[in-house]
């Protein structure tokens, strides 16, 4: 039966704390007088946590994948409730003063972001490596990268509607779980909110799971992987304008800066810029269209105005026109040449050019033709079709194990 809240908490061995944060979320159901529900998704604890989460009034499930990520998606999937609310089971965040996550999901939010930083930060709390460097770096670059309007990108305390954060189709089994939720929300457009929340020191005697460089690095990647604008466009924009500019400039004469002077050396170097440069274009264009493909990143305007624009035979034409033009160009210099001792200061500023043009041209026709086959349409594969017993009045058989369907897979039960 569908009830308004959960309160969902991962647990992996929180067998000090778990008790006392399911009787906080416990008492605070029956004193708002909220239908509602404790949830623990426990990831394989070897303390006891289960039982004792159980005799405190929770609902335990147990999710056999390993990892925050998958723990918090298995839970998800079992819970009951309209909305949800997440928060780790250390006992860091306080069950009963999640007022303004309730109301804020009442008023329509789909995602509902605790602020650490705005709400307070007791001593002890926070190591100074995550409140100085890594969740202020990694805050800024999501703001940055997506536009996400969240100060705290990793806060463990969060709320949700069920159905918007389905829709999601959160992947990540790590720690990274925290950005994805985040980023893919701020991509589809959905209603964020974030309030302030304070941070208590866990009651754990052992150290945290948390593993600050393992994960800051994973949170760091999934940012990365999921921009390709910021990991090879603007820098493969910058790299190749500078190598063909600066190209342009020492292929016609050499030019003095201070004591130095950048010549034939100096052409080689920018030719190599303006390949690698555009090389890292196309990739951003190409991962673009495998991430909106496969259903990572949504919709982007700007590829589908690029994708007609720029079809396969206009793509063609332009790199065999390059090509075409670099050959001229060494056949003009071996003319040039006609076979007699080497001047390489002047005989580069035309063969490095020549080079470089035809080597744009191949990589513009290998990659046109790479997109190309990325955006062969194929067809849905037909539903599988699961038999009905005699007698089973007509109703909807359940899936087998490893169903894609949501609404068929019960995971984790």
């Amino acid at each position: 039966m569908e009830k308004e809240l959960t309160i969902l908490m991962p647990c992996l061995d929180e067998a000090e704390t778990v008790p006392s944060c399911v009787e906080e979320a416990t008492r605070y159901l029956a004193d708002r007088e909220i239908v509602g529900e404790v949830v623990v998704a426990d990831n394989g604890s070897a303390d006891g946590s289960q039982k004792l989460a159980a005799s405190g009034g929770a609902r335990v499930v147990t999710i056999c994948e390993r990892g925050y990520g998958a723990a918090l998606r298995g839970g998800i999937a079992e819970s009951r409730g309209r909305f949800i609310i997440m928060g780790d089971a250390d006992g860091s965040y306080d069950f009963s003063s999640i007022d303004p996550f309730v109301e804020a999901l009442r008023g329509g939010a789909d995602l509902v972001m605790g602020n650490r930083f705005r709400g307070g930060i007791e001593p002890g709390a926070m190591p100074p490596l995550h409140r100085y460097l890594g969740n202020p770096v990694l805050s800024f670059l999501g703001r940055l990268f997506f536009g996400s309007p969240i100060g705290d990108f990793h806060c463990g305390l969060r709320g949700f509607r069920r159905d918007s954060v389905l829709r999601l189709d959160l992947q990540s089994t790590g720690m990274e779980f925290a950005s994805e939720m985040v980023v893919k929300a701020t991509l589809r457009g959905q209603d964020i909110v974030e309030v302030p929340t304070r941070l208590h020191p866990d009651g754990r005697s052992r150290p945290p799971h948390l593993r600050s460089w393992r994960d800051g690095w994973r949170h760091l990647r999934f940012l990365l992987l999921c921009s390709p604008r910021w990991l090879f466009l603007n820098p493969g924009l910058a790299l190749m304008a500078a190598g063909l500019l600066g190209g342009l400039l020492v292929s016609i004469t050499s030019v003095r800066v201070g004591p130095a002077t950048l010549d034939v050396n100096t052409l080689v170097v920018c030719a190599a810029m303006a390949v690698v440069g555009y090389q890292a274009v196309w990739f951003a264009v190409l991962s673009k269209t495998v991430a909106i493909r496969e259903g990572l990143l949504p919709a982007d305007a700007r590829i589908e105005r690029l994708s007609r624009r720029l079809p396969l035979e206009r793509v063609l034409l332009a790199g065999a026109l390059s090509l075409l033009v670099g050959l001229a160009l060494l056949v003009f210099a071996t003319v040039d040449w006609n076979f007699s001792p080497l001047d390489p200061r002047n005989s580069l500023r035309l063969t490095v050019p020549a080079v470089l043009l035809g080597m744009l041209g191949m990589q513009t026709i290998f990659s046109g033709m790479l997109k190309a086959v990325m955006e062969i349409q194929t067809a849905p594969q037909a539903p599988a079709v699961l038999p009905m017993s005699v007698g089973d009045g007509g109703h909807r058989p359940t899936a087998p194990a490893g169903s894609q369907d949501p609404e068929l897979d019960d995971v984790g039960g």
